[in-house]
């Protein structure tokens, strides 16, 4: 390698890591300064640099250029501070940074794949030029729906690029081995379309027979390629999402993070709760404000535990639910057309009464369980979260919506209103609350699917799953559910520390592995073996044993 590319590299920069002996076979002498550092001499010096930038969106574009100049120093500086820069690296910086990201796109960087409407017919050829090697998991989002923002076009790509940001830092998948993807299919979004930076298509979206279409090829060509590949679809919007995984997953080892992970990942939290509720899974009652992609999703995965765990039929499960959406609670007679994915939980023991709000909707159902996938900010008003804490001991309030602005309430909220019974947790990062009565300090629960998804992914390579099953993706909650150390449960925490997430993905992963076995979906022999053996030890052993660990 030339000494110019081994330093412009990024996957072979070690910068002033460099032995003095390799700096003079490289040639590299003399173009590096003079001091030999070690990667934890590195790292310090880049979170000096990152904890001096004035924003969170500067020091996600010193983060990305870092990652595209040094891959070995972006991840050991993610892992060794993971708590810190996550809020950096994914949510909630990533919204800006995608509001944004054509005005902050650096033109050097080689980020993601981007496949555009106009390759249609030719999507295989576009996937050819991909310069690395076969990767073991994309992250497909075509911007329709970026977290709370909308139908961001192109600028989505920030959210591929985070999320696998996370599958090798959580979860240890090599950085090598994957590929962020972004369908470049226009928007409709107008300030984007007239805005001069836009690096996408300045066209509106296709209509439905050509993305289903293009979609189809997308995913025939990437099983194609690169049969192993496990495909996860992230933001489209709540229509597509639901129609691609009803549509693909069967055929293709793939998932929706928005739909099953979401649910995965409140799934856990949720156990956790009802057990620190004290109230029986019989008795409790989940009220959901929002009924999009996420909201269903949520309450179908949720929907799952009530049969698994309570031994319920799926019609006894649903009757635990109620739903609301901008028109109020749904119901078979409400009278409107109503999307096919809310069918699932419409209500039919409503005696023709209708109830147009959440409040009118909450004293109806006077339920255990309030949560939130609306992205309406501070729909949890004052009112409600009292009379959710007058209605039970312990009231479960979880105000799942992204970015900050748009959660339905704040943890100092939910605490200050329900004389600090509630058990929380959110979708968004809240600082601990400390009770000036008491001075005990609280600290909020956040359910962000990157508590699953890693542990999904890597198990699902491991096994070379052939199909992710809805039964995988319940397991995934469960193992994270139990992941909880006695510490962190005397802490009435509903998720583990962050601190923690390799272990958590790990033990994840290895869950995952067992299920796609019993399943008969995988086709890694040795992992086969290992299952079969009953070596649970072992099977962790093997799971770490192929886990990225950044180091020169």
């Amino acid at each position: 390698m030339s000494t110019f590319n081994l330093i412009r590299n990024p996957l072979s920069n070690r910068g002033t890591a460099q032995s003095i002996e390799d700096r003079c076979n490289n040639k590299t002498y003399g173009i590096i300064p003079s001091a030999v550092e070690t990667l934890e001499q590195q790292s310090a010096r880049c979170l000096e640099q990152v904890r001096s930038k004035s924003s969170d969106l500067e020091r996600y574009i010193y983060l990305s250029n870092l990652r595209n100049s040094n891959v070995t120093l972006f991840y050991r500086l993610l892992m060794d501070n993971f708590e810190e820069l996550v809020p950096i690296v994914y949510t909630p910086t990533v919204g800006e940074a995608c509001v944004k990201f054509s005005h902050i796109y650096n033109p050097a960087n080689c980020d993601g794949l981007y496949i555009s409407i106009k390759d249609k017919g030719n999507v295989s050829k576009v996937l050819d030029n991909w310069p690395y090697p076969d990767p073991d998991i994309t992250v497909v989002t075509d911007g329709s729906r970026i977290l709370g923002l909308g139908d961001l076009g192109i600028n989505g790509m920030g959210i591929p690029i985070g999320k696998l940001s996370l599958y090798i830092g959580a979860a240890g998948i090599n950085p090598l081995r994957t590929l962020p993807i972004t369908l470049d299919l226009g928007t409709n979004t107008p300030k984007h379309l007239e805005d001069p930076m836009y690096i996408g298509l300045r066209q509106n979206r296709p209509e439905d027979p050509e993305f289903f279409e293009f979609l189809d090829e997308v995913m025939d060509a990437l099983s194609a390629k690169w049969p192993n590949l496990i495909i996860q679809h992230e933001d489209f919007s709540g229509i597509h999402a639901f129609a691609l995984l009803d549509r693909q997953r069967s055929k293709y080892s793939m998932f929706n993070d928005d739909i099953q992970g979401t649910g995965a990942v409140i799934l856990s939290g949720l156990i956790n709760a009802f057990r620190e509720s004290g109230v029986p899974l019989k008795d409790q009652k989940i009220l959901f404000l929002g009924a999009g992609s996420a909201g269903v999703g949520v309450a179908s995965q949720i929907r799952d535990h009530f049969v698994h765990a309570g031994n319920m039929s799926v019609e006894e499960a649903t009757s635990h639910f109620w739903l609301v959406d901008t028109k109020g609670l749904i119901t078979a007679d409400r009278g409107d057309n109503l999307a096919e994915h809310k069918k699932k939980f419409m209500r039919n023991d409503n005696n023709g009464q209708q109830f147009k709000d959440l409040e009118s909707t909450l004293e109806y159902v006077k339920p255990t369980c309030l949560i939130g996938l609306s992205t309406q900010g501070g729909v949890f008003t004052p009112k409600i979260i009292s009379r959710m804490a007058e209605l039970n001991k312990k009231p479960i309030i979880f105000p799942l919506s992204n970015p900050l602005k748009n959660s339905e309430c704040t943890f100092e909220a939910a605490m200050q209103n329900s004389e600090c019974r509630v058990l929380f947790a959110s979708g968004t990062m809240f600082p601990a609350y400390t009770d000036p009565a008491s001075k005990k300090t609280y600290y909020p629960g956040q359910g962000n699917n990157m508590y699953v998804f890693p542990g999904i992914g890597l198990g699902a390579i491991l096994a070379q799953a052939s199909t992710i099953s809805d039964d995988v993706i319940y397991t995934s909650s469960v193992a994270l559910a139990n992941t909880l150390t006695d510490d962190e449960k005397a802490s009435n925490l509903l998720y583990p520390r962050l601190c923690r997430i390799r272990e958590v993905s790990t033990r994840i992963a290895a869950e995952v592995i067992k299920e796609c076995v019993k399943e008969g979906v995988a086709k890694n022999q040795e992992v086969i073996d290992i299952v079969n053996s009953g070596d649970d030890a072992k099977l962790i052993s093997y799971v770490q044993s192929k886990q990225y660990n950044p180091a020169y």
